[in-house]
């Protein structure tokens, strides 16, 4: 990119969207390669533990690539020899590439002296490291396994420990970094020690000094998101304030974070010097609300004048817009938010609500939106699609 400082509003929506991916033709047939590609673009991908669509992880490669093979994605997270991934706090729970392991033990060593996690964790890691390392002693000997298969297993009898202090001490490993996620089955985590469960090669990289894992990744936070706050800088990867605060100016002086102006979006502004600023966007995509584009809600209202908030924790009648709402992505716009849900028992895709952004008429958005519905029920093998009725004929679904 020239050296420009300023920005439309519209020009910082397309650097935001070409950053992520958003807008690049589809493949016809996803492989490997391309969900390599975009895990590398983007880092990490979210995990929840929602399942009323798809799993969290899932929805950020069909949104960019289409209806891919979610074995693709398994492979990459858990294959026991060709893994690409690694679980770890990264943007909360994440997958995140693997090479990028090193740039977090700060982060574990951080929380194997009790900093940086929760309160209650924290305090459970000083009252009980005999019972930790009792914990961690065990999936040694015994190898990989789930919380409930520890000794005294889920019901918390027949043992010294009940399954929620096993659980909490599994928790307390993995932020220390002393066990990880060898697999899962189901959703359900199975722990092993990294050793066994990562490669060698991975494990034997130096670790880097604290500030320069930092640094580094704010730059791919800055890579992944192409313009951006110190907010959204640091709620990337969830780097505290402070540490944010320190590492941003060297990164300005390094020539790595360019600081811009956008129309309405109060400084400091930081731009990729390496972004893209495409001429148009042609974005079609219905995102997750675990999806980066949205993951820090006041950059998503200031680049798209869109307030979006996930109302799974809110009270059924208190809800303006549903209980899992994803946002529709079209051209350079978020243009409706549509309520889903895979009804997996009756092979239904269930659209219980669509609400198109005041600014959008129906008619402009329905024939690609049809396309996205009968794409996302292709790929989560739904047979049907169920619409509001005012939404039947112009969807023709």
């Amino acid at each position: 990119m020239t050296a420009r400082t300023r920005f439309s509003r519209s020009q910082a929506r397309r650097i935001a969207l070409a950053a992520q991916g958003l807008g690049e033709t589809r493949p016809a047939a996803p492989t490997a390669r391309h969900v390599a590609r975009v895990l590398d673009r983007s880092s990490l991908l979210q995990i929840d533990s929602v399942n009323v669509l798809v799993r969290a992880h899932y929805m950020p490669l069909f949104s960019r690539l289409g209806a891919y093979d979610r074995e693709l994605l398994e492979r990459t997270a858990y294959h026991p020899k060709k893994r690409g991934a690694f679980e770890y706090w990264g943007h909360e729970a994440s997958l995140i590439r693997l090479d990028l392991h090193p740039l977090f033990r700060w982060r574990m060593a951080r929380a194997a002296r009790g900093e940086g996690i929760y309160g209650g964790l924290a305090r459970f890691g000083q009252e009980k490291r005999a019972f930790i390392e009792e914990v961690r002693r065990e999936i040694e000997d015994r190898g990989p396994m789930a919380a409930g298969e520890l000794s005294g297993g889920h019901r918390g009898q027949g043992s010294w420990w009940g399954w929620s202090d096993g659980k909490r001490a599994l928790e307390w490993l993995f932020w220390a970094g002393e066990v990880t996620t060898a697999t899962r089955r189901g959703f359900e985590r199975i722990y092993d020690l990294p050793e066994r469960a990562l490669p060698a090669a991975i494990l034997n990289v130096p670790t880097p000094p604290e500030e320069e894992a930092q640094r580094e990744l704010l730059r791919l936070s800055i890579r992944a998101l192409g313009i951006a706050s110190e907010r959204c800088l640091r709620d990337y990867f969830r780097i505290e304030p402070t540490d944010a605060k320190a590492r941003i100016p060297e990164l300005v002086e390094a020539g790595d974070l360019v600081p811009v102006t956008v129309e309405g979006w109060p400084g400091p502004v930081y731009l990729d010097p390496q972004a893209r600023l495409p001429r148009r966007i042609d974005a079609q995509a219905l995102v997750s609300p675990f999806d980066p584009i949205v993951w820090e809600r006041t950059r998503t209202e200031r680049l798209f004048d869109f307030r979006y908030r996930i109302e799974i924790y809110t009270p059924a009648e208190k809800r303006e817009y549903g209980y899992y709402c994803l946002p529709f992505v079209l051209g350079e716009a978020i243009v409706a938010r549509l309520d889903l849900k895979a009804d997996r028992a009756g092979s239904r895709l269930l659209v219980h609500s669509i609400h198109p952004e005041v600014s959008v008429a129906p008619e402009e958005i329905a024939p690609a939106l049809g396309d996205e519905l009968r794409l996302m029920a292709r790929w989560l093998g739904l047979g049907d699609i169920v619409v509001p009725k005012d939404w039947r004929q112009r969807l023709e679904l």
